[in-house]
């Protein structure tokens, strides 16, 4: 594996052709991530994995201080897991300066709504991600699947020769789903975050059942305040998505209602 720092390391590298995957990450891998680096393993030539904890994309009072950095460690869990090259550019890579464009999204419902300008700096970031790689598959997971919706958009609108694939949530033993920012909860927070996960399954059982997914969700949060707890129609799939608070940590989660994710 080669880590590379600037885009035109990256478009020199990549120069040979073939099929190329993209996997965008923050870094702090996780099962979750190697999921996806192992989808991408399995469908393409060439493997890339961006590792850039995006600026952008957080808004004010966000975690982006705080959020966890452990390069070295990604590093050698990419290489484990058979990736080509990991893109691991610097701030001034990506925005040098006087940059001024960015990819204006319209997006209102759910992580839209909670925080305002996230996608469009997640848009711009991996606008930016595409062009650089030249991707053919680009891989993420169903935990954020409203972002890969969004992108999807984009992809369509923009004319995007690219494919966009989404992979189920991974999760842990205990049902919660993977985050690099459990890293941030304590041993009694996580417990507590326990609720999130069982009350979207109370949801879904609901839904099943034809009461109303929301109402039950919200009931089963055990003390849990959330941000949301709504549904989401994404290219047909109607999911159940809920952020909370669990201390500082903010976690979201959804699961599939009706349709496929794919």
């Amino acid at each position: 594996m080669k880590t590379l720092r600037t885009m035109r390391e990256v478009r020199q590298e990549l120069a040979g052709g073939g099929r190329i995957g993209l996997v965008p990450t923050m870094g702090a891998f996780h099962e979750g991530h190697l999921a996806l680096f192992r989808a991408a393993r399995e469908d393409c030539e060439a493997v890339v994995v961006s590792l850039f904890v995006n600026p952008t994309q957080f808004g004010t009072n966000e975690d982006l201080s705080r959020y966890p950095r452990d390069e070295a460690r990604d590093a050698q869990l990419a290489e484990a897991a058979g990736i080509d090259i990991l893109f691991a550019p610097s701030i001034g890579e990506m925005y040098p300066e006087g940059y001024a464009t960015w990819v204006d999204v319209e997006e209102t419902g759910a992580e839209g709504a909670a925080r305002p300008g996230h996608f469009r700096g997640v848009a711009t970031v991996c606008l930016k991600l595409f062009n650089i790689v030249r991707p053919q598959v680009v891989y993420f997971g169903q935990k954020d699947a409203q972002q890969a919706a969004v992108l999807r958009r984009m992809i369509r609108d923009l004319d995007i020769d690219l494919v966009l694939r989404v992979m189920p949530t991974v999760r842990d033993v205990d049902g919660l789903a993977l985050s690099s920012r459990n890293a941030y909860l304590s041993e009694q927070e996580r417990h507590q975050a326990l609720a999130l996960p069982r009350a979207l399954e109370a949801g879904r059982s609901a839904h099943v059942e034809g009461s109303d997914p929301v109402a039950a969700a919200r009931a089963a949060l055990n003390g849990l305040e959330p941000e949301y707890v709504e549904l989401l129609d994404l290219d047909g799939v109607t999911l159940l998505a809920a952020a909370a608070r669990v201390g500082s940590t903010r976690l979201i989660d959804n699961v599939v209602l009706e349709g496929a994710l794919r």
